[in-house]
């Protein structure tokens, strides 16, 4: 065999079988490295570039060095996960650069990091004042979580006490002008019911790239031609605008009449439409 073609069969080889042996060993390999990983991960690439260039070399013993280094990590891994001593000695522990608002210096030293290098990690993290911060910690994998002091935090809905509505998961149920009829039957909705909801939105279905129905049940579009206006889902809105409408009403109804029991009626139930409607304002409110 020639040896340019010899190369592209190591090579071919080498990729499908290193392609396996990654998955095996799963996301964490590609994703967060460990110093162990990292170091695993080096060693198998150096094998099969080695075996692949070394035309000389036998191809069977080129797995074998990879099959080895590769089970260490796997075994490496089920070790860690029943002893925390192992786990921290090879995957290392996060160390602490900010406690209290305060600069931990030695703990910076211990890792070699400078104060140019942790005002850059947490200028990603979008902080660029260190008196923002009330802890922050070098993560195993290198990177800098951040908790702000209580009075830099952005204010959530829990804070102003704020009900607002839990958010499932959008199915997408339109990809490429074709209708996903899995993820429509997962809602509850068929096509009959995607094309009426197509209809108000004055779209037919090849001209919609992406559609998805969020956890309202509403439908929401993305057209092929971006030029296109499509109007967004108009029913709680709508179912809003006229439940208000009938508070006003009974208001005035109860203003206007001169009988004692029907404006008490009106009243009671003016009331009652009212807290409905400060239940569900957070729901309906687009």
């Amino acid at each position: 065999m020639p040896e340019w073609l010899d190369v592209i069969v190591r090579s071919l080889t080498f990729v499908i079988f290193l392609f396996f042996v990654t998955k095996m060993l799963g996301k964490k390999q590609i994703s967060q490295l460990s110093f162990f990983e990292y170091v695993t991960g080096i060693t198998i690439g150096s094998i099969a570039a080695e075996v692949i260039m070394g035309l000389e070399q036998n191809m069977f013993l080129g797995f074998v060095a990879i099959v080895i280094v590769s089970i260490l990590p796997f075994l490496g891994g089920i070790v860690s996960l029943k002893s925390k001593k192992f786990r921290d000695f090879t995957e290392g522990k996060g160390t602490i650069f900010i406690k209290d608002g305060k600069i931990m210096e030695e703990n910076l030293k211990k890792e070699r990091y400078t104060v140019d290098e942790m005002l850059e990690l947490l200028r990603k993290k979008d902080v660029f004042q260190v008196s923002d911060v009330e802890y922050a910690v070098l993560e195993a994998t290198g990177e800098l979580s951040v908790l702000l002091k209580k009075e830099n935090q952005p204010l959530t809905a829990k804070d102003l006490n704020i009900k607002v509505a839990s958010i499932k998961e959008p199915q997408t149920v339109i990809m490429d002008g074709k209708i996903l009829d899995e993820p429509l039957s997962t809602i509850g909705y068929n096509r009959g019911w995607l094309k009426t909801e197509l209809e108000k939105l004055e779209v037919t279905i090849e001209n919609v790239f992406v559609g998805q129905v969020n956890s309202y049940g509403e439908l929401t579009v993305d057209v092929f031609d971006d030029k296109l206006q499509v109007p967004s889902p108009q029913e709680r809105p709508l179912i809003l605008a006229t439940m208000k409408k009938c508070q006003a009403d009974l208001e005035l109804f109860a203003l206007s009449t001169e009988n004692k029991d029907a404006k008490k009626l009106y009243v009671k139930n003016s009331e009652l439409l009212q807290n409905a409607i400060d239940k569900v304002t957070h729901i309906l409110k687009s």
